[in-house]
């Protein structure tokens, strides 16, 4: 059975755009548009898709408001489309804040090299939320938060699940640096883990989430307003400090510097690279630098970016923690890092921070 889609903008021309990629798909059929927020939530709730895109500035009603409607009356995975500007960020980070689940830029050009690569990235992202089964929120959780399960692919029944172990079970001691890597849903999910974090957390903190490069700085400013510890996008020369989160800049890449005090350097990516910031080079610099003085964890993101970093931390004797299925926006990055037998713990979103507090303070 095909996916069910409604596509909602503004402009004419970028609905039709929209409908005419989606539709070339075989599994994915748009079964209505809307061309503001309002006319969304009604075309939604009347034909009930599997998953929406969204402008974000539209007349009438706009799409973030639309988002955190949705959300609350009918639930489903959201894919917003967003200008690549300071106030395109903020605003993108207000919906994914909504409920939204991914993002992507506004004009093709600024999504792939080429118009073709393009399409099918949409499709593919649009396919990854199709997988994503969401629930009403429930009485006592907030309005605006959908409550997660994560569909995992059709392969996962087969999967050889890693023993989901207590926070104690993994022996924390000695270690320099956490390293978090994250994609689709992780910017909600960073800050769920982060928030819970307290000023005094001892150790230094390396995020690696997939976003360009113009929405790094407002993400990087949004967390330290939202967290305890100190949180800055990461520039070349930054040491590594306690209680302090360093965020990788989006189209570069952070590379660990080891030494009596590790610090990071910031560098162009090898030709061929996918992910920019990517959580394998910066995974793997810390298997260089660090060896096995590291925690890493993998959140919720398409792909397996941050598998055969991973594994080389691992093989180095650093831990690995991942992040369940059932509370992933995509079980791709989790996931991939489970099924090669890398992941020392398997934990729900909520319990991340929590097991990092116990392990560490």
């Amino acid at each position: 059975m095909s996916l069910r889609v409604v596509v909602v903008d503004d402009s004419g021309f970028f609905r039709r755009r929209i409908v005419e990629i989606l539709n070339a798909d075989i599994g994915i059929e748009v079964v209505g548009t809307a061309a503001n927020g309002q006319e969304a939530i009604e075309v939604v709730k009347r034909l009930n898709p599997d998953v929406v895109t969204m402008d974000i500035e539209m007349p009438v009603m706009d799409g973030i408001t639309a988002v955190r409607r949705i959300m609350a009356e009918s639930p489903r995975p959201i894919l917003m489309f967003s200008t690549l500007t300071t106030e395109g960020a903020k605003a993108t980070l207000d919906a994914l804040d909504a409920g939204a689940m991914d993002f992507l830029p506004k004009r093709f050009s600024e999504m792939a090299k080429d118009e073709d690569s393009a399409k099918i990235l949409l499709r593919r992202r649009v396919r990854a939320l199709g997988r994503t089964r969401l629930t009403r929120p429930a009485a006592t959780a907030p309005l605006d938060r959908p409550v997660l399960s994560g569909a995992a692919p059709q392969a996962a029944p087969a999967r050889a699940a890693a023993p989901r172990l207590s926070p104690s079970a993994t022996p924390l001691n000695s270690l320099r640096a956490v390293l978090i890597g994250t994609s689709t849903g992780g910017p909600v999910a960073l800050q769920e883990v982060l928030k819970g974090l307290p000023k005094s957390f001892p150790l230094p903190i390396i995020l690696v989430q997939h976003m360009p490069a113009s929405f790094t700085p407002a993400f990087a400013e949004r967390l330290n307003n939202l967290c305890q510890i100190d949180v800055k996008e990461a520039v070349s020369g930054d040491v590594l400090k306690p209680g302090s989160a360093l965020l990788a800049p989006g189209g570069v890449q952070l590379i660990l510097e080891g030494g009596a005090q590790p610090r990071v350097r910031i560098e162009e990516s090898p030709p061929g690279t996918i992910y920019k910031p990517s959580v394998d080079i910066t995974f793997r610099s810390a298997a260089a630098a660090l060896r096995s003085q590291v925690l890493a964890v993998v959140l919720t993101g398409m792909g397996a970016d941050g598998r055969e970093g991973a594994r080389e931390l691992k093989s180095n004797g650093a831990h690995v923690w991942a992040q369940d299925a059932a509370s992933c926006v995509v079980f791709g990055m989790p996931a991939a890092v489970i099924d090669a037998g890398l992941a020392d713990q398997i934990l729900p979103l909520k319990e991340v921070g929590p097991a990092l507090v116990k392990g560490f303070c």
